[in-house]
């Protein structure tokens, strides 16, 4: 069986390496064993920024949803106690949307709620 050199298969892989570390500084994005050390940390920490993009999100939802029910006389907590006695089945995103877009639907959400913690 003939011998096989593995030179260009091993190009495109460096090639590709150096290509993901492209933005990175000194050698970094130059020398092929940096690179490619950057280029493992820089992809787990894409990794668990995905995820952690998720909590960061809902965090923001949950301040502006904060912000806009004590526009109403309402803390955050005491609204979503008031929608779940309510029966309103509605997420924390699209809360927050109503919030900034649609103020007079948000007020009427929690008149609602209102309603539902006199009672």
């Amino acid at each position: 069986m003939p011998r096989v050199k593995g030179g260009v298969t091993t190009h495109q892989r460096h090639k590709k390496v150096l290509e993901l570390t492209k933005g990175q500084r000194a050698t970094r994005h130059s020398l092929y064993r940096r690179a490619h050390e950057s280029m493992l940390k820089s992809m787990s920490y894409a990794y668990e920024h995905r995820r952690e993009r998720k909590g960061d999100m809902r965090r923001l939802w949950i301040a502006r949803v904060n912000a806009a029910s004590r526009l109403q006389g309402l803390k955050y907590s005491e609204l979503v106690d008031g929608l779940r006695k309510a029966g309103v089945e509605i997420n924390r995103k699209m809360l927050a949307d109503m919030a900034v877009r649609d103020l007079n639907a948000f007020a009427e959400l929690a008149s609602v709620v209102k309603e539902k913690i006199q009672a």
